[in-house]
């Protein structure tokens, strides 16, 4: 669990994240949405360490981030997996000297515990038979899984994804956001996500924090969103009508079943 309390962080005379507080759960997929501007980019970078926040705190199951000297953070860092926009692969190295990477980086295991563990993640993502192919042949969607691969090499606690679907195809978003839940109820992650893709909002978003001009405007479930009458938030996630015919149709369909089920329970008294 990651709990953040009255965050506050700005840049010269700018105030960007103005005193929020939440709680990104474990076992949950808990994502920060919110328009260019809104302050999510630079909240995840709080959370990761990059920026430390002017005040407020920040808190890894009950330690506090902040108070932590350099060997306690350069540990806790060990614990984080981190999904970059771009997935950040190096070009020289076939996928499986990228996803080894880290284990050369930070572990004193041998070469065949190394590659004994890169063989189990890529298996986990679906890419065993990619080991030896550079990232110019291989998909889009395939370099995400091996992003995914390497985030999760180190069995981390903790996983940050930044904009996970970027530039990609909606079939292949929703297999990568079908992985992320899979793998963050699997390991039992605390898994914090950045991203603008709507369709993740709803189909992994069990934990919702929609942030607006540096504030935390609203937070809640994918259940609890369609429901929801803040006009901001309704106005980011159903910008155009075929969304707000969408949302009225699944208000109704819901508003049906709780009907239904209110009628069942009369018939059985």
């Amino acid at each position: 669990m990651i709990e953040v309390k009255d965050i506050k962080k700005g840049f010269g005379d700018k105030t960007v994240i103005k005193g929020v507080s939440s709680v990104f759960q474990t076992g949950k997929c808990n994502l920060i949405i919110g328009t260019s501007g809104s302050g999510k980019t630079v909240m995840m970078k709080c959370l990761v360490g990059l920026f430390e926040p002017d005040s407020g705190q920040i808190l890894y199951d009950g330690r506090n981030f902040s108070e932590m000297n350099e060997e306690q953070r350069k540990e806790l860092r060990q614990s984080i997996g981190m999904l970059f926009q771009g997935s950040a692969l190096f070009d020289s190295m076939t996928v499986e000297q990228n996803v080894m990477f880290p284990l050369d980086m930070f572990t004193k295991s041998t070469p065949a515990e190394k590659q004994k563990r890169v063989d189990e993640v890529l298996d986990r993502v679906n890419l065993k038979d990619a080991h030896k192919k550079f990232p110019a042949e291989i998909s889009g969607g395939m370099k995400k899984r091996v992003g995914i691969a390497r985030a999760i090499v180190l069995n981390p606690k903790y996983l940050f994804c930044d904009e996970p679907n970027s530039g990609l195809d909606p079939q292949t978003s929703l297999l990568i956001d079908q992985l992320i839940k899979e793998i963050t109820v699997e390991y039992n992650i605390t898994t914090v996500v950045n991203t603008h893709d709507m369709n993740s909002v709803m189909e992994i978003g069990e934990h919702i924090l929609y942030m607006y001009q540096g504030e935390k405007e609203w937070e809640g479930s994918n259940k609890e969103i369609i429901f929801s009458k803040n006009k901001l938030l309704n106005d980011f996630i159903f910008a155009s009508e075929f969304l707000r015919d969408a949302k009225d149709m699944r208000m109704l369909e819901m508003k049906g079943k709780i009907d239904n089920n209110r009628n069942m329970d009369e018939l059985l008294k």
